[in-house]
């Protein structure tokens, strides 16, 4: 059941998401620019970036998923070289563009691709498990 393999790489890659994002969130709400609620010192905008970002995962990893077939990637250790190459030379260097472009800290690209980069390393390691 690969619907199965897809949720449950996305939910890792989300887990993943919530601790690396805890552990580097007061870095993180500096850097951004990220409008703070001031009784409750959270990011204001409530629940639906945390909906959005659970929608894109799964849309992540369907793709990597769809692409890993195609390229015949079907052990842990491809998946995981191919997570790394997706998450550092595809989406690391986007981020790099658009937060260079913008003007925003350099800190908010490392702190972003970080993510992306060992984000699909456990997509592509849990596509490939199964």
């Amino acid at each position: 059941m690969e619907i199965i393999n897809v949720i449950a790489a996305a939910a890792a890659a989300w887990i993943f998401g919530a601790v690396w994002y805890m552990a580097l969130s007061k870095p993180w709400m500096r850097v951004s620019g990220v409008k703070v609620d001031e009784q409750t010192g959270r990011p204001a905008g409530g629940a639906l970036p945390f909906i959005l970002s659970a929608v894109a995962m799964v849309v992540v990893a369907g793709f990597m998923r769809h692409v890993f077939a195609m390229a015949g990637i079907g052990t842990i250790a491809e998946g995981l070289v191919a997570g790394l190459g997706v998450g550092l030379f595809f989406i690391a260097p986007w981020t790099l563009i658009n937060n260079a472009y913008s003007g925003r800290p350099f800190l908010l690209t490392v702190i972003d691709s970080g993510y992306s980069v060992f984000g699909c390393a456990i997509i592509g390691a849990v596509l490939t498990a199964f």
